[in-house]
């Protein structure tokens, strides 16, 4: 569109719009060390979505613990077995005519089993529960984001790039998914574990247990330095795993360019210090966090090693019993891993509420004004317009139209010229409601275009730009977005209007034809027609065309030209142009510099005023005959005959 140099461009940040991959540093798109700016706020953010499901989450508590539980006591009832069957082999030794006693070890089995089937059986019923929790929660998270979406004004999209709104969607929402799924129901079964694992111990030696908890300070201080060391790396992997992801995207989406300006060798030389990045930062983190399990079962393995001593010192005095002493060693194995998966989660939540911290970052955002509430009959609109003294700017400081007023009566044709940078577009945006006059109003059949909903103030208008929009659909799709509840026979209709009808059938399928995700399947110029198609099928009350024919071969122009004058009969339209000679049958020019009005009138009247406009006019013939000229005297340098 024209006018573009009035708005801020929004850059692709590293995630390029294509989100980043998940990183073995944590869940999706989150940097290990980034942490929630308020934890505490966000945290009870999430926990209003999370109270709905409150029963649920009671329910999720009670199978947890129950699954923990029973499988906490599985090593002491297996402890009654082995002291079964040991003393069972020292009467044999002894010879004292006893034997070991399988029934009641078989009994002790059994029980085990049914234990261990009871819990596998909870811990089924909390995971089912918890991921149905998660995946609502979740839900709501994405239709809320995505709501928010339709409902913020321009002015955020300006200054935010379309891949921090797609991270919300993707990368932070599976961030808090997976923590609400995984870690929920880890944070309790771990406390669960290591208290009831303590209190098992504890019941079964207490100078065993005080041996067993040194361990816990010294894997806490490994674990600290660790993770201190390596965050910094998983930051950078990331970090730079989006500029790949970007920088491929753009390279990609902008690959004819690339092509065309040799710019193979410097766009390989970004990729390749962007990938050694990578590498380094990929290498040094994988390390570090793969140091942590051999450094904590060596730990681990110390204090296993320091309990079996103490526990063979106790059995020999006859103080322990040998399948106390083999429960114990699998409670020992055991106790590191809760403390672990706690460790973790710490890490994680802080990851998973800095993700959540972003997201209600986002549905706090400063909305549109809010929808006005009063009833029109949109039938009965006719299509005067009226600017009365308007005053905008995308920056308060940088005003773009200044005290703008003009009168545009019913079924007026209206163009609206002037250099790059007018204001022309501008105008259109303010008129469509995409952004909101700072002072003065437009009017519509005499009404403030704020006392119309958005929706209905919309519905008036047909507009054709000159970027084009068409999405992943067939060409008959495509053309019925302007009126959804179009028939076959109303879009074909609409389609010959726009000279469309007959490029469709020289294509596969015709007017089923799936466009691709570019519509990079047909032509610029087909592109167009078939939004001035749509725009035809829309048939609005007032008509907006910014450019539209600016992609089309001369001969197409002069049919679609005779299509838009069939479309503009009767209807007030806006037509923004830079060939000025498209525009000489206006029944007004609104004639713009530096966002105001300097001149109006019809084409002819306005040459005859010798001003900004013929200037404007003139220049464009004067640029045509000096290429002629130009192209002459080379004609004459090749063959001087032709003179």
């Amino acid at each position: 569109m024209s006018d573009q140099n009035n708005l801020k461009t929004p850059k692709r940040g590293p995630m390029g719009g294509g989100g980043m991959g998940r990183g073995p540093g944590g869940p999706a798109g989150m940097m290990p060390g980034e942490k929630a700016k308020d934890f505490k706020g966000s945290l009870k953010k999430l926990a209003r979505y999370l109270s709905v499901y409150k029963i649920r989450l009671f329910f999720v508590l009670i199978f947890a613990v129950a699954s923990t539980v029973f499988m906490i006591v599985g090593p002491k009832i297996l402890g009654n077995a082995t002291t079964a069957l040991f003393e069972g082999v020292m009467n044999l030794i002894a010879d004292n005519g006893k034997g070991i006693d399988f029934g009641y070890i078989s009994q002790i089995l059994l029980l085990l089993l049914g234990l261990y089937v009871i819990a596998a059986l909870f811990s089924y019923i909390q995971g089912y529960i918890m991921t149905g929790i998660s995946m609502k929660v979740t839900y709501e998270l994405r239709r809320n984001i995505f709501a928010k979406i339709n409902r913020l004004p321009f002015k955020y999209f300006d200054k935010t790039s379309y891949g921090e709104v797609l991270s919300f969607l993707t990368n932070d929402i599976e961030t808090v998914n997976q923590t609400l799924n995984q870690s929920v129901t880890q944070i309790i079964t771990s406390v669960a574990t290591l208290v009831g694992i303590l209190i098992m111990m504890f019941s079964i030696s207490w100078q065993m247990t005080i041996v067993a908890l040194l361990i816990v300070p010294i894997s806490f201080v490994v674990v600290v330095n660790i993770v201190k060391k390596s965050q910094p790396h998983f930051s950078e992997q990331q970090t730079y795993l989006g500029h790949i992801n970007g920088h491929v995207e753009e390279m990609y989406g902008g690959h004819n360019v690339v092509k065309a300006f040799n710019g193979e060798e410097a766009s390989f030389e970004t990729f390749d210090h962007y990938n050694t990045t990578l590498y380094s930062s990929a290498w040094k983190s994988q390390f570090l966090s793969g140091l942590m399990m051999p450094m904590m079962n060596f730990i681990g393995n110390l204090g296993y090693v320091a309990v079996c001593i103490l526990g063979g010192y106790l059995a020999v005095n006859g103080r322990l019993s040998v399948g106390d002493i083999q429960a114990f060693i699998q409670y020992v194995r055991q106790f590191t891993q809760p403390i672990m998966q706690i460790a973790n989660i710490s890490n994680i939540l802080q990851q998973t509420t800095a993700a959540a911290e972003r997201v209600f970052a986002f549905l706090d955002e400063a909305e549109e004004v809010e929808e006005s509430t009063t009833a029109f009959d949109l039938a009965s609109v006719s299509g005067q317009v009226d600017f009365d003294h308007v005053n905008f700017g995308y920056h308060p400081e940088k005003p773009v139209i200044k005290d703008f007023s003009a009168h545009i009566k019913e079924g007026q044709k209206v163009a609206i010229v002037g250099p790059t940078g007018a204001g022309k577009t501008t105008i259109v945006k303010l008129l469509m409601r995409f952004y909101d006059v700072e002072s003065g109003a437009i009017l519509v059949d005499g009404h403030n275009i704020v006392d119309f909903s958005r929706g209905d103030l919309r519905s008036l208008f047909g507009m054709v730009l000159q970027d084009t929009w068409l999405y992943n659909a067939s060409i008959r799709d495509n053309i019925k977005y302007g009126r959804l509840d179009a028939t076959d026979t109303e879009v074909e209709a609409a389609a010959k209007a726009a000279q469309v009808d007959y490029f469709v059938h020289t294509l596969p399928d015709g007017y089923n034809m799936c466009l691709n995700e570019e519509a990079s399947n047909v032509s610029q110029g087909q592109k167009q027609l078939l939004t001035i198609a749509r725009a035809i099928l829309a048939d609005p009350k007032i008509l907006i065309l910014d450019e539209a024919t600016s992609s089309v071969d001369t001969r197409t122009e002069v049919l679609i030209q005779k299509a838009m004058d069939n479309l503009m009969e009767g209807r007030t339209s806006f037509v923004i142009a830079h060939r000025l000679s498209t525009i000489k049958n206006a029944d007004l020019i609104l004639v713009m510099n530096e966002g105001d009005i300097v001149e109006q009138g019809n084409h002819y009247d306005l040459l005859a005023e010798n001003g900004f406009y013929a200037k404007l006019y003139n220049s464009q013939f004067e640029k045509a005959e000096e290429l002629e000229n130009e192209l002459a005297e080379d004609l004459l340098a090749v063959n001087p005959l032709l003179s």
